[in-house]
């Protein structure tokens, strides 16, 4: 009774570690193919999100919120959520958790 019971268990735990790894890797995929885009973010200078300071000074906090499951926010990160939100129409419906990995994985 017990090992099905546990085979289960660990089945299901597999299946939600599968399904969070894909919305990760497609929220990741969203941001990169934006990366390749370039941006022109003032007249007079023109990058592209990856290389953009915001996000780049964003990924201690990014780290800061994956681990505690974004009860810790900071200013940094809030201003990248804002900027991808803005000029990444494909990052307008991500979660917040989603973005902060994907800032990550840049």
């Amino acid at each position: 009774m017990r090992n099905p019971l546990i085979a289960a268990t660990l089945g299901l735990l597999l299946l939600a570690d599968m399904a969070q790894a894909q919305t990760l890797v497609a929220t990741s995929n969203i941001l990169i193919r934006a990366t390749q885009r370039t941006l022109d973010f003032t007249s007079d200078t023109t990058t592209s999100i990856r290389d953009s300071k915001i996000v780049h000074e964003a990924q201690d906090d990014a780290a800061s919120f994956v681990a505690s499951n974004g009860d810790i926010r900071g200013a940094h990160l809030e201003s990248a959520f804002d900027l991808l939100r803005t000029r990444v129409p494909e990052a307008r419906d991500a979660s917040d958790q989603d973005l902060a990995e994907a800032i990550l994985a840049l």
